[in-house]
């Protein structure tokens, strides 16, 4: 395609907003004229900078640079561009432009990663939902780099290419039967002896049940103990008693990872449920998201899997404060003046606190100085609608030492996630057609036809709501607890000793 005297060469890639992707056309003109390398679409500074890395790769690659004015224009004009992975294309379109690569036109083929110096090619993040978006737009082929092969192969009906070289690109792009396509990798299945088990605890029945509940219908745990009682022992088993990721599951959370640039080299789908557990001196934006161009927070790192806040109350107000409506909604929408981003954010919430700010209020063994007036303005670091956002609250005492060092451990976690798989199962026949998973997804609409109680339960609960003073809200998480109970015991209907269970796990 002649332009000006030149050549025109038109490629397709993609950019990542959130964990979105939309198609990006790289077109390339040499045009005669004063030698320059003009770059045009709302580039950033990363995307300028590739002037430098293409120019040098494909000299060392052996091929040569134009010395002509070279024009690049990144469609659509009114996106602004982020990363390296621009660099492959941006370089492919101008030696297709120089006839080096045979063909001009290449849109039925999304080009992506980032070139080195020497013309290797680096892994780029964001593989996994732009190879979806991909195949959404009826593209036939991806060619990558070849540590994101494995990645981009979870999504069918799409060939993918991984490359390793400038050089060994051109070559796929002019004779495409020479490079063979990855193939798509089999569903992931649970592998590997779980390191951290249920066997280990010793004692703490009640906390012991109430992972369980947490596990088999979603809910949010909070753990109140003195140091040392096992809260972070018993939090970090939570993963191992929840169900096996499902292809659907494995491929959001992998999506997710890939757009933080987690995934490990290599890597295909998720085969374990994540475990965030971040430090408590965390800045909201790290924990729920965002930044100039968005990106994930821990809370959707934490999507499918579970969010450990150890020490919580040492949280700043305002961090935990944020975690409301990811808890409430399951989504964390990032709004800026250019694009909105939304990330997916349906985890299990574990919280993890001492009694006092000293620690030891409950311990039987160590004396508790603190005033009441402190314990109270300890405890009020915890607003009441977080609280209330918490289903489970459970007191973890400490241990005597012949409990320590008895012979026979617990149940083991593969036991406990026996029960926590029938629960899910009973779920997802139930709300087949809800497009909810678990109990505690829920709404206020739901409960009602999924959630009958027998007549003694029924006044139990009105008896509850008055003695307790439960909120709405509070209300409807006792109904969806219960529902959970009544599932780990194989009953249709919620009975009163199913209400009574879930009561007293809020009335600490």
């Amino acid at each position: 395609m002649h332009s000006l005297g030149g050549m025109l060469a038109s490629l397709r890639t993609a950019a990542v907003f959130g964990i979105e992707a939309c198609p990006v056309h790289v077109e390339v003109d040499v045009s005669f004229g004063l030698p320059g390398f003009t770059m045009v679409g709302l580039p950033d500074a990363s995307v300028r900078e590739s002037r430098d890395r293409v120019r040098a790769a494909i000299r060392n690659s052996g091929f040569e640079f134009p010395a002509h004015r070279v024009t690049v224009n990144l469609a659509p004009a009114d996106v602004r561009k982020a990363g390296a992975s621009f660099d492959l294309p941006i370089a492919l379109g101008i030696l297709a432009a120089q006839g080096v690569v045979e063909r001009r036109e290449i849109t039925d083929c999304v080009l992506l990663g980032e070139l080195s110096l020497d013309g290797s090619i680096h892994p780029t993040r964001g593989v996994l939902p732009i190879a979806a978006a991909a195949r959404r737009e009826g593209v036939a082929a991806i060619l990558l780099p070849a540590p994101n092969a494995g990645e981009a192969a979870v999504v069918s009906g799409l060939k993918v290419y991984g490359v390793s070289s400038l050089a060994e690109a051109v070559q796929a792009l002019n004779d495409p039967p020479a490079l063979c396509a990855m193939p798509s990798p089999a569903p992931p299945e649970c592998s590997g002896r779980l390191v951290a088990d249920l066997a280990d605890v010793r004692g703490q029945l009640l906390a012991r049940r109430a992972l369980e509940i947490a596990s088999a219908g979603g809910h949010n745990l909070l753990l109140i103990g003195p140091p040392g009682a096992g809260k972070t022992m018993l939090a970090r088993r939570l993963p191992g008693i929840l169900p096996v990721l499902t292809f659907d599951e494995a491929l959001e959370a992998t999506a997710v990872h890939s757009v933080a640039g987690l995934l490990p080299r290599g890597a295909g789908l998720l085969t374990h449920r994540p475990f965030r557990a971040p430090h408590h001196t965390i800045s909201d934006i790290a924990l729920i998201g965002g930044g100039a161009q968005a990106r994930p927070g821990e809370v959707s790192l934490a999507h499918h899997g579970v969010l450990f806040l150890d020490e919580m109350l040492e949280f700043t107000r305002h961090v935990l404060e944020v975690l409301r409506q990811p808890l409430e909604d399951g989504t964390v929408v990032i709004a800026r003046a250019a694009r909105t981003a939304v990330f997916p954010a349906r985890f299990v919430l574990v919280g993890a606190m001492n009694p006092c700010p000293c620690g030891f209020a409950t311990d039987p063994l160590r004396e508790c100085r603190c005033t009441p007036q402190q314990v109270a303005r300890y405890r009020g670091r915890l607003s009441g609608p977080l609280r209330d956002r918490l289903d489970l609250t459970v007191e973890v005492p400490a241990l005597p030492v012949a409990s320590l060092t008895a012979a026979a451990g617990g149940e083991p976690s593969s036991n406990v996630r026996g029960r926590v798989i029938a629960a899910r199962h009973r779920q997802s026949e139930r709300y087949a057609n809800d497009l909810i998973r678990t109990n505690a997804e829920l709404t206020p609409a739901l409960t009602g036809p999924h959630c009958p109680l027998d007549a003694q339960a029924a006044r139990l609960l009105d008896l509850a709501v008055g003695r307790m003073s439960l909120s709405a809200r509070g209300y409807d998480r006792v109904l969806k607890v219960s529902r959970t109970i009544a599932d780990l015991a194989g009953a249709g209907r919620i009975g009163a000793d199913h209400i009574a269970e879930a009561l007293q796990f809020r009335m600490l």
